[in-house]
Parts: structure tokens; sequence; C-alpha cells
């Protein structure tokens, strides 16, 4: 029996015996890497920016991956918001009066299907640097926060509140105390009405403009506007509310409204503009402070789809110059009587625009692309290519070295990416393949020419490469069939067992064995097919809005069994959870063995085992009814039975997305909720959430554990692709291991991974992710945080001689230290040139080396395997060949060394003894060495210093046979050194050794 089994056997008596500590301090020593993409970025909810002293702060409020700043107009930014229990803001807000406070209002307004949630109101009172939650944790989100320009303790809140269901904390909330206490000025006429938007002028701040906002989305559809729906008008500081309506301000359109985008004139409090969605959206105009209104442009791009794009900002200086967020951003310079679209080449889907009050030409706005910088106005845009905020719903990955990385973005279509590269991983390795919203994104196992990406609604298509011809494969309905029923996000997966074996699922299961040539149905509807929720074509409430985003009763994860490919999985958005064990000719739904998760939740994830052929996973979603817990269950006799994982019991947070095993570790479990990524290690009964290299809690939509590296690469929706490196350690992790004082945990063959070139500077703007380390990884283990005595790593040779000492952390849990694998360089002597040739010592050669870890009067001792990269075209033969010449080298270069210190030694004793003519002779050997003319870094003088570190940096830079020219060259230069040192022994008749 192996070890990790019997200890398996063994964990419940020993969690008996004594408690073990396990948590996200247990987990979190791994750190993870964040690939992007920047360039095709994410959506951003809202941006604010203020200029003090002398430099333009901006930040960015990102719909699902937090707060960035800026300090220098937007050239560079930084997360600043990693440590909150949530990432999706809606609207930040910087003090007039003193712009250190800052606020934020979480939870994202622009109530698409797909977005998160908040947890509240967010204050910095450091520029953003530190953020305390103040309150409003139900509001669930939050659209504006205005400040008074006068007193920065009053503000105002627009609180939209949740979306799936009713709730109390919604409406305009005011606070007199800089948030210490709130108080609900303007409540919704219901349950399901929030505020949809905050105006005032800074001129004028008693004076608010309120739109109330009556809306609900299910499943199924989406309603923007009831009878809740409303304008408002406050004279006093919000104390006291007036709806205006057709009866007392003249010229607004009759009720019912939708949402309604509000702004006044900065510089005209008088000036107001509304967009209003109701039977005939239009925009309006007062000029009177709301008693009257002009109705004016009332084109298409003005009102489409107001729920989403509900914004409008006026000029400060011009009143007659405002923006609307839409599609395309709008701008109208007569008053608002027409518009027209200035986003040019930016991406589209807008969302906030501010505009620098003291210069008006430099503008930023937001939309589901990014962020974008005007200098002339708003109609020329520039990319802000460094914000990583992309929103991904799921990823895969190739068997290359170094792997692939696919995945699609909402809003930003199916891209492909390398997992490392020379130099970082900028923008320009993330390759576009398919268009729309993106989701699944795979390469063809059967083809790797191929790749398979599919946008909303089940458009599928298989795409070259190389060429980036589509050809759309999706399967159609049947004669006398409406339409198939596709969800938004609707699964596509490869067969783990036939390779080209393609699955998409509409209400029935659809399998293609010729590359989407052709398809067969191999399932009845598993749905619940009910006729109530498959009427999206009234889905929108006053505007309708039917997208592939209100599709309903469909499939909505497919699961092959990697053991026996006759074993598949459906789950569906309505609740049911079907299952074949002939290949799809008979189905069994199991959902009614399922309990304590509701009426029809959506089946988020469902996955086959990997070890055995009952066992699957499932996670089961509420999030749409309100119910924000996560769920997760296990079965392992088909589903006949279903077992509840205690994962609210352990402390989840967030509704789940996916569950998936390890692959080669059946007690090891990845879920990744709407709040991050979390991970057990007995089989789902503990959980701890992953917090390395500050991992925020951003929403992980999936995940997937690569093959070969044992690396845990996460979708997440708000901030890009992350990849943890080698999770072997966390496989060893049991009840007895986490008892133990300290160890090692198991070491992996630290390859040799070829140290490359590549990249090219593209300024201070660009984002670069980080590749793989080219360092060997030590994991060990503490119980807990080491406080006295030594704790050290030290690297020994086959010989048990000492070759490196590598840095520790004392912190308890899992830790990761790592080598370079490199000895230290050799000693240049000084010069008036930089040697940067010789800055690097050669890599140590293939072999068993041991690990010794001291800490305090204890010992620990591992074996590392140092391995050539498997790409390379040397051999260990070569590699030695190159080792000794580039050390005999490195030996040249020390003897080099301390024959100069002889030589000023002898030089300066001259000199002190008055033997003018013997120091400049001296010197004069000096001069054959090393170069002497100052020029700083670079001179033009070439001596034998200089030669001899070329040399030893071109050995050293490539590590397979040194070139016969090489070997040849290093002999001349050792002869040459040795006349130039008896020169000087003869001269001065000291004897600098060998």
């Amino acid at each position: 029996m192996s070890r990790l089994l019997s200890l398996a056997l063994l964990a419940p008596a020993l969690f008996a015996q004594a408690p073990i500590r396990y948590d996200a301090g247990t987990i979190s020593g791994l750190p993870a890497r964040n690939i992007g993409s920047a360039q095709i970025s994410g959506r951003i909810a809202a941006v604010a920016a203020v200029e003090d002293t002398g430099r333009l702060t901006v930040f960015a409020a990102t719909a699902s991956g937090g707060i960035w700043k800026s300090v220098n107009a937007g050239t560079t930014f930084k997360s600043v918001f990693d440590n909150p229990a949530v990432q999706s803001t809606g609207a930040i807000a910087i003090d007039p009066s003193n712009p250190k406070n800052v606020w934020v209002g979480t939870g994202e307004s622009w109530a698409r299907n797909s977005v998160s949630i908040g947890d509240g109101v967010y204050k910095s009172t450091d520029a953003g640097e530190n953020w305390t939650n103040v309150g409003l944790k139900d509001s669930e989100r939050i659209a504006k926060i205005l400040i008074d320009p006068k007193d920065g303790n009053t503000v105002y809140v627009c609180a939209a509140g949740h979306l799936w269901d009713d709730s109390t904390e919604r409406g305009v909330y005011k606070s007199a105390d800089g948030g210490k206490s709130w108080r609900k000025v303007l409540a919704g006429a219901n349950p399901s009405t929030g505020c949809g938007m905050l105006a005032m002028s800074p001129q004028a701040p008693k004076t608010i403009y309120a739109s109330m906002w009556d809306f609900r989305r299910q499943g199924w559809t989406f309603r923007s506007g009831g009878p809740g729906s409303g304008l408002f008008q406050s004279t006093d500081t919000g104390e006291h509310w007036t709806e205006l309506t057709a009866a007392n301000a003249k010229g607004l359109p009759a009720k019912p409204y939708g949402r309604i985008a509000v702004a006044v004139a900065p510089g005209k409090p008088a000036t107001v503009y509304a967009t209003i969605e109701a039977e005939k959206s239009a925009l309006f105009r007062s000029d009177d402070s709301g008693r009257t209104w002009a109705q004016l442009d009332a084109s298409q791009f003005q009102v489409w789809r107001p729920f989403y794009f509900a914004n409008l900002i006026v000029d400060p200086k011009d009143e007659n110059k405002v923006f609307k967020a839409g599609g395309s951003l709008l701008l109208s310079t007569d008053g608002g009587r027409s518009f027209g679209p200035v986003s040019g080449a930016a991406h589209g889907d807008f969302h906030d625009v501010w505009i620098d009050p003291a210069h008006t030409e430099s503008v930023f706005s937001t939309d589901d692309g990014g962020l974008w910088r005007s200098h002339d106005g708003g109609h020329r845009w520039e990319h802000i290519v460094n914000l990583p905020v992309s929103q991904f719903y799921h990823v895969s990955v190739d068997n290359a070295e170094p792997y692939h990385v696919y995945g699609g973005l909402q809003d930003n279509s199916s891209w492909v990416a390398d997992s490392s590269y020379p130099g970082g991983i900028s923008n320009s390795r993330w390759e576009n393949m398919y268009g729309g919203d993106g989701f699944w994104t795979w390469e063809d196992p059967a083809d790797p020419t191929y790749i398979y990406a599919e946008a909303q609604g089940g458009e599928l298509g298989r795409v070259n490469r190389v060429t980036h011809e589509v050809r759309s494969i999706k399967p159609y309905a049947n004669y006398g069939e409406k339409k198939l029923r596709f969800n938004w996000n609707t699964p596509v997966q490869m067969s783990p067992n036939e390779k080209g074996t393609i699955y998409i699922g509409a209400q029935f299961l659809f399998r293609s064995r010729d590359h989407g040539q052709s398809w067969e149905r191999i399932s009845p509807d598993l749905s619940t097919n009910d006729p109530e929720k498959q009427k999206q074509e009234e889905s929108g409430g006053i505007t309708v809005d039917n997208s592939a985003a209100e599709m309903h009763t469909t499939i909505y994860s497919i699961s092959e069994s990697p053991r026996n490919g006759s074993i598949i999985w459906a789950g569906t958005d309505d609740g049911n959870l079907q299952i074949t064990r002939d290949g799809g000719k008979t189905w069994t739904n199991t959902a009614a063995h399922i309990s304590g998760a509701g009426k029809a939740p959506w089946v988020s994830w469902v996955e086959a085992g990997r070890f055995a052929e009952g066992t699957a996973y499932t996670t089961l979603d509420r999030h749409m009814y309100g119910d924000m817990k996560p769920y997760a269950y296990k079965t392992t006799d088909f589903g006949a039975t279903w077992t509840a994982l205690p994962v609210q019991q352990a402390g989840v947070r967030g509704y789940a997305h996916v569950i998936k095993e390890d692959t080669q570790n059946p007690n090891l479990l990845f879920l990744g909720t709407e709040f991050g990524l979390w991970v057990s290690i007995d089989g789902g009964q503990r959980w701890a959430q992953y917090k390395g290299t500050n991992f925020p809690a951003v929403a992980v939509r999936d995940l997937v554990v690569h093959p070969r590296t044992s690396d845990l690469v996460l979708a997440t929706h708000g901030r890009g692709i992350w990849i943890i490196d080698d999770i072997t350690p966390w496989r060893a992790l049991n009840n007895e291991l986490l008892t133990e004082d300290a160890g090692f945990l198991p070491v992996q063959p630290g390859v040799q991974w070829l140290e490359t070139f590549g990249g090219w500077a593209e300024g201070d703007g660009a984002f670069r992710g980080e590749s793989r380390s080219t360092e060997a990884f030590i994991p060990y283990y503490q119980r807990s945080r080491h406080i006295y005595g030594d704790l050290k790593i030290e690297i020994l040779d086959a010989a048990g001689k000492l070759v490196d000492t590598v840095p520790t952390s004392k912190h308890r849990g899992v830790s990761r230290a790592t080598w370079s694998m490199h000895l230290k360089g050799p000693r240049v002597p000084p010069a008036a040139t930089a040697a940067f040739a010789a800055a690097i010592g050669p890599r140590i050669l293939p072999g068993v080396y041991t690990v010794r870890m001291t800490r305090g009067d204890k010992v620990y001792n591992t074996q590392l395997n140092v391995t050539l990269d498997p790409r390379a075209k040397f051999t260990v033969e070569d590699r030695k060949q190159q080792f000794e010449l580039v050390n005999r080298l490195g030996a040249m270069l020390n003897r080099m060394s301390d024959a100069v210190d002889a030589i000023i030694a002898a030089r300066d004793a001259a000199l002190r003894d008055k033997q003018p003519e013997r120091a400049a002779a001296i010197e004069k050997i000096r001069t054959k060495i090393v170069a002497t003319k100052e020029g700083g870094a670079i001179t033009g003088e070439e001596r034998l210093r200089e030669f001899l570190a070329g040399l030893y940096g071109d050995v050293n830079g490539y590590e397979g046979r040194p070139t016969a020219s090489q070997v040849a060259r290093a002999d001349a230069l050792g002869r040459e050194l040795d006349d130039v040192i008896r020169e000087f022994t003869t001269l001065s008749g000291v004897t600098v050794g060998n």
C-alpha cells in the first residue's frame, strides 16, 4: 500500500486525536502569476480623477476586478483593492475638499446577466491605498456617490440594490458624518425599486436629482421599469424629495418609466439632462431646474439598452456639450438636440466619462473593453493597455512546451496566449481567434492546427489558427422546430477518451465525431422544458431586450467520464442533473436525489470523477433567486445518492461556478466561486481560501490542472488568467503531515529551462505577464511560524560539498524556496568599462543534489534532481564541456582580479615610496589588462579584461558544447594573461597565485 493511501486511511483517526489547523495560511505559500491580458482588458464601470500637487491621479473602478490607481495620468496603474471581500465596483468619487478621501460603491449597477455583487461602501483616507467598509453591506450594487464640495463629511449614495430579488437596503442614502452613519432619505415605492442615478452641480449642492429604478432580473427574463421608477428632486440637501412628473414638470413623458440617466451641468446648475426609458424613450432637457422640459434627441443610439447605458456627462465649462454613454460614445455640442458617435476605434459599450475640469480636452472614458484616454476632447482615443482586468468565462490548455492557454471573455472574444515567454507575456503574445462574447475555446486534439471557439448563444466555430479561417459548425433545429435553445454560456466539451469528439448542449445534447461536419442528437430534451421560462421575446420590460443572456431551460454543463466514454453527465439551468451510462441511449435524471439546494437551481458545473466511474461532483447556483450561498455535492453511485459537501460550514463565500478533482490526488479538490478559489485536501470536508500573491476575492469561473506540469490555471472574471505553478506540494498535505513541526514536501525535478531572450521595450504603460520561473522549486511545510533559531536551506552536491544557500520564508503552512541553479559569478577587476557579460555565474550541471533545511536544532533532508530543458538540442555531455570551459574562464577572471589587485597595491606602494617612474611602469602593465580611459559604462578601449569577460559571456550564454573557436580563444587569452602577469612579476618581484 502506498504511503499516501495509508495516510488517507489513517486520516480520520488522526483528525480525531488532535485539532489540525487548515486554512488560507496553510496553502497560500504557493505564489500565483497573472498573465493578463491587459490589452483586451475588461468592463470598467466608472472612472474618477483629480489633479493634486501638479499631477493627475486616476482611479478606475472595474466591473469585477477591483480599483486601480494611477498617479501619472494613466501611464501606469496598480491594483489598490486586493484586500476587500469583493471585487465588483459600481461607483467611485474623490472628495473635492480633500483628495486623500476616496469613496467606492461596490457592486456594479450596469446589471447584465453576468454581473457580480458588492458589499457596500468603502472609504479610503490615504488616497486609495487602504480601505474601510463603512456600511450599506446589503445594498449589493451602487450606481453613484456624490460628495458635498463644501463639506466632505456629507455624502450621498445611490444604492440600486439587489438585482435578483426584493430588498430593503436600496434607495438614496445620506451620511453627515463621513460614513459613520447612514440615513435613507429616498426610498423606492416597492422592494424592487432602487436608485438608478444621482446628480448635482458643485455650484449648487443643495439641489440633487435622483432617478429611481424599478427592475428585476431572473434567469429567463429581465424587467427594466415599473411603477416604482421615477425622477425626483431635492432642494434641501436630500432631506425632502419631490417626484417630477408630466403633471408638475411640463414636457416630461407619461409614466411608466424604466431606467433614467440624469445629469446637471456643472457650470450651469439650472440645466439638467435626462434620458428617460419610457414608451417613447428620449433625451429631455430642462433649463429651469426641472420645472419644464423639452424633448430632444430620440435616436436609436440615444435610447438603446437603457438599463446598460444610463449615464450622461456634461462638460464642466460648456453646458451644451454632453456625452451619452452607449454602444458607441455619443457627443452633442448643441445642447442635446443632436448627437454623433465619437468613439472611433474604441471597443464600445461605454459606461462612464471623466472630463478634466481645468483642461476639458483631457477626457477618460470606460467601456466593456477597458479604459480610454483622449487628448482632443473625446474625438480620438488611446487605449490604456496596462489594466489586466479581463473577464474570462472558461479556460483550457494544450500540451505544447511551454503550453498555451485558451479562453473566452465577456464581450471580448476568444483568445490564445503563451503560458510563458522569454521576457514575459506581453499583450502581443495574446492572439484573437474568434468574435462575440467569448466562452469555450479548445485546441482540437486530433488536429492542433484548429481551434474550437464558441460565442454567446452556441455560436460555435472551427478556426484555423494559422490562417484564421472560420467555419461555423453549430448544430441547427430540425424541421418543425422553431430553434434550438442555447444558453448564453453554452457548454462545449471535448471528449477525454476520443480525440476530436466534441459535445455541445442546447436543450438536447449533441455529439460530433467528425469535427462538426455532422452532429448526432444523443438525448431527448434534458431540461424541464417549462414554457413559462421560454418567453425571451417578452424580456426587457419597457424596452425589449431579447439577447441570448435570457435563454433558459437549456443544458449548462457537460462532462464525459475520463474512465468510460459511455458515461456522460449533463446539468441544466433549471435544475436537472442527467446521466447516461450507455453513450446517450437512455438517460436518468438524478436531481430528485439532491436535497438542500432549493427548487430549480442552475447546475453550474458537473464533473465526472477521474478515479472512479460512479463518482461525480456538481455545483449548484441559486444566486439568480437571490441566494448567494455556495452549494456543492458529490456522488459515488452514479447519482443514486448525492452528499452535500460542507462548503458553507467551512466558510466558503460566494455562489459556486466550478468544482474539479486534481489529476493525481482524489482528495485534492478545487472550488471556484464568485469570491475566489477554495482548496480542499480531504475530499471536500475542509476548505481553505487561496490568497497567495495577494490573489483577490475575484470570481473564479473555471480552472484546469495541466496534466504534465501540474500547474493550476485559473480563469477569473475580472482579473485575467492566473497560474499557480506546480501544485504538487498541495497533493502531499494530509492530516499526518499537518501535525508535524516541519518538513520538505515532494520536490519536482529542477528543469533548467532555456534562459533566452524575447520581447521588446514597450514603455512603462504596457502590461507584461510573468513567465514561469527558471529556478528550481523547493517546497516545505511548517506547522507554525518559525521564530527562534536559524532557518536556512542549503544545497549540497553529490560529494556533500556546499553549493549554495537559498532564502527562506518563516511563515507557517506551505512555503516555496527557489534556487537559481547558478553558481556565483566570477570576480572581475575594476575598470573604466562595465563587464556586463560576466555578471552571471554558470549554471550547475544536471544531477542529483541534496537539499538540507536547518530549523533550529532540527535538520531535514531531501533530494533535487536537476534536468535539462526537454527542448534542448544538446546533451548532458555537451553541458559538461560548456560548464568546464565557463568555469575555467571564470577562474581566469578571478586570477586576473588577483593580478590587478596586486598591480594596484604595488603601484600605490611605489607612489608612497616616491618612485614615480616605477609606479608609471607598473600602471602601464595594468593598462594591458583593463580599460583605463574614463567614459562611463562604455568606452572605446578593449583590453584583456574586456576580451575575457566577453568570451565568458558568450560561453555562459549558451549551455551546449562550446565552439572550437571559443576553446582556442580561451587558450590564447590564458597565455596572454600569463604573459602580462610574468611581466609584472619580473618588474615588481610580486608573485600572483594561480
